[in-house]
């Protein structure tokens, strides 16, 4: 997807377990723009379908029939909206390549209209190689910090490069990077702590369960400590207010990312309210959402 240099894209989670949620959005800020905030769309929406080794960043258990892949992924296409498979598994080796289920999940999206986050290099040669109408992404999971190391991930062939939370407040990277803000994604409202020094780690606990079909023991994070919700989100240091992003616009930063992988549906709603829609129109488009969901719920049960 060739992207508008006046248009601002929000990277959405989830595309399989928000489906419902994500869908109505989309069709709802094509069927009232004037209550969205200007000239913003969605640009993706990432996530897995449940069972595939290759996801990394959360792990997701289950598995979808490739009647289900074809209907959400042409779902969303039709939008005109990307769908982006976080294929971060930062433990994956030779070995995992040539899983069936992975593959049948890229060629089904095998239509130049989709992307892939990508975290390990023997992983992204092999889909390079084999998937080379995709989209690829730099993951925030491969915890990049440094200034240079940033700029040499700029220098390769990335359509974007999701820049690691703990440097959305920092003013010499931001401002190094202005040149190049076009290829930059944002993450505004992690839930994690800043500096978290196990972050990497927790990543590959996350790997591992998912490569074992097995969540194993529940890893100590002091955020399971409290129940996440936007409001939270809000009171970490990385998080970018609204009244922040127009800053970050006018310095050329235009792709911005939500949380939502394995949280609550709550959480992500709000989310959306706060960052797309107009503060005075909230009310108007919460209604809508709900009793679209509901519809849609009822119809499916």
């Amino acid at each position: 997807m060739e992207q508008d240099r006046d248009t601002i894209y929000w990277h959405l989670p989830g595309f399989y377990y928000f489906f419902y949620l994500n869908q109505v959005i989309i069709r709802l800020m094509k069927d009232y723009p004037e209550k969205f905030r200007d000239h913003y769309r969605v640009g993706s929406v990432y996530g897995t379908f449940p069972g595939a080794i290759w996801n990394g960043g959360r792990a997701v258990f289950g598995l979808a029939s490739k009647g289900d892949m074809e209907k959400i992924i042409s779902t969303y296409n039709q939008l005109e909206v990307p769908v982006r498979f976080t294929w971060t598994n930062s433990l994956l080796t030779q070995e995992h390549l040539h899983d069936t289920y992975c593959n049948l999940i890229m060629q089904t999206a095998d239509n130049g209209k989709n992307q892939v986050l990508v975290n390990r290099q023997v992983l992204e040669d092999y889909l390079r190689e084999k998937y080379p109408r995709f989209q690829y992404i730099s993951s925030t999971t491969k915890r990049i910090t440094d200034l240079a190391e940033l700029e040499e991930e700029l220098a390769k062939d990335y359509f974007l490069v999701v820049l690691d939370y703990d440097l959305n407040h920092e003013e010499e990277v931001l401002k190094a990077l202005e040149e190049k803000a076009d290829r930059i994604e944002i993450l505004v409202d992690e839930i994690c702590f800043p500096g978290c020094p196990r972050r990497k780690e927790h990543y590959a606990d996350e790997s591992r369960a998912q490569l074992n079909f097995e969540k194993g023991t529940v890893y100590p994070c002091p955020n399971r400590a409290k129940k996440p919700s936007f409001s939270e989100c809000k009171k970490r240091k990385a998080f970018i207010s609204n009244e922040e992003l127009e800053g970050y616009i006018r310095r050329g930063y235009r792709n911005f990312k939500l949380v939502g992988r394995g949280l609550p549906i709550e959480l992500v709603k709000d989310s959306y309210m706060y960052f797309l829609v107009k503060e005075e129109e909230r009310e108007f488009i919460r209604r809508k959402l709900d009793a679209t969901l509901q519809r849609l719920t009822m119809k499916r049960a």
